[in-house]
């Protein structure tokens, strides 16, 4: 057997923490990961911060960019009237459809899960 067979993880695993569940206040529900590599919160900073836009973006871009970035890492589960999202892609369409409500609520969730999961990190 060759090294790469032997091999046992990379090195770059993730440790496995059970995802965290909030309790929205419109009756959905939100399941977050509690896990986010070094790397993904380095590139938020980025996003967050605006220094990889295109000239003339605003602040409120860089905003809205950093709160679809973190919902995109973040979220793995989404419950909106009894009808449960967990796929990447209808997770994120399901987002940008949300009235300005959900979207309150969900950063409000997020808001709250990075106070406690990622401290040192900036909340959009």
């Amino acid at each position: 057997m060759g090294k790469r067979s032997r091999r046992k993880g990379g090195g770059n695993e993730l440790p496995s923490i059970p995802d965290a569940d909030y309790e929205l206040p419109s009756g959905g529900s939100l399941r977050l990961k509690c896990v986010m590599s070094i790397k993904t919160r380095a590139q938020y900073e980025s996003v967050r911060s605006g220094l990889d836009d295109r000239p003339g973006a605003s602040r409120e871009d860089a905003w809205q960019r950093a709160v679809e970035f973190l919902f995109e890492r973040l979220v793995n589960g989404w419950t909106v009237a009894e009808v449960d999202y967990s796929e990447q892609k209808e997770l994120l369409m399901r987002f940008r459809v949300a009235s300005q409500d959900e979207r309150a609520e969900v950063r409000d969730a997020m808001r709250f899960h990075l106070a406690d999961w990622f401290p040192e990190m900036t909340a959009p």
